[in-house]
């Protein structure tokens, strides 16, 4: 299994705990707030606003909240002014760590996660050090059980997928950013449900990590996504099946 697909099915996993904290609604409120400060607060002008509400919608987010992070973004309400940074490194075994950041403080963003990629035996890089191995793409994932692999290809690929893929337990449809919301439409009006459906960045490669590293990897990961300055993580980790399974 891809280390993407992997650490989103922990994501999703462990979203109902996340949730509790706010942690998952504070995230998709600056990921709002921003998106409509940069592009507007039309989400049908605006792709980015309109993938953050489809974000906070799956996750229950109260339609109050919504709006408000829309106002604050586009000034109508008074709200915090978050920067975007892009951070990257090398996990344990020389595996590929990709963050998003939006933070009112790039001085305490950086130096948290810094030590965050210390604590794990990782180390922050310079920019474009691992950049360069992950495409933007957009990521369906689909449970094998619930729909057979000859009806998604078909539907995919008409509605403009670039690809099926067979990963163990689950099918993972491919798209180009652009063609992300038709082909996810096409998928939900034939009523398969899906585990995840996102704009992610997917590696290129994949690096094969076991053991302590591996552990070690996905500390990294939890410790990354629990600070309150990274939105997204991304990794080309391949961490053993059984022990992603077996994560709480």
């Amino acid at each position: 299994m891809s280390g993407h697909s992997k650490w989103s099915t922990i994501r999703h996993k462990k979203g109902a705990a996340d949730a509790k904290r706010g942690k998952i609604f504070t995230k998709l409120i600056k990921e709002i707030t921003v998106s409509a400060r940069m592009g507007g607060g039309d989400p049908d002008a605006n792709p980015r606003l309109r993938t953050a509400i489809l974000a906070a919608k799956s996750e229950n987010m109260p339609k109050d909240n919504i709006e408000r992070a829309i106002k604050k973004g586009t000034g109508e309400l008074e709200g915090v002014n978050y920067e975007e940074s892009i951070y990257e490194g090398y996990g344990p075994g020389g595996a590929a760590v990709l963050v998003e950041s939006l933070t009112d403080n790039k001085n305490r963003a950086v130096a948290d996660i810094r030590h965050i990629f210390s604590k794990a035996g990782g180390n922050l890089g310079e920019n474009g050090c691992v950049a360069y191995m992950f495409d933007k793409k957009g990521y369906i994932n689909i449970e094998k059980q619930v729909v057979d692999e000859d009806k998604l290809m078909e539907i995919a690929l008409e509605a403009g997928a670039e690809d099926v893929r067979d990963d163990e337990s689950s099918f993972e449809v491919i798209t180009a950013i652009e063609d992300f919301e038709t082909v996810k439409t096409a998928i939900e009006e034939q009523s398969i449900p899906y585990i995840l459906a996102e704009v992610t960045m997917l590696p290129q490669t994949t690096t094969n990590l076991e053991g302590t590293q591996a552990e070690q990897m996905l500390k990294l990961m939890e410790a990354l996504e629990d600070c309150d300055d990274v939105q997204k993580v991304y990794t080309n980790a391949d961490i053993p099946e059984e022990l992603v399974s077996s994560q709480p």
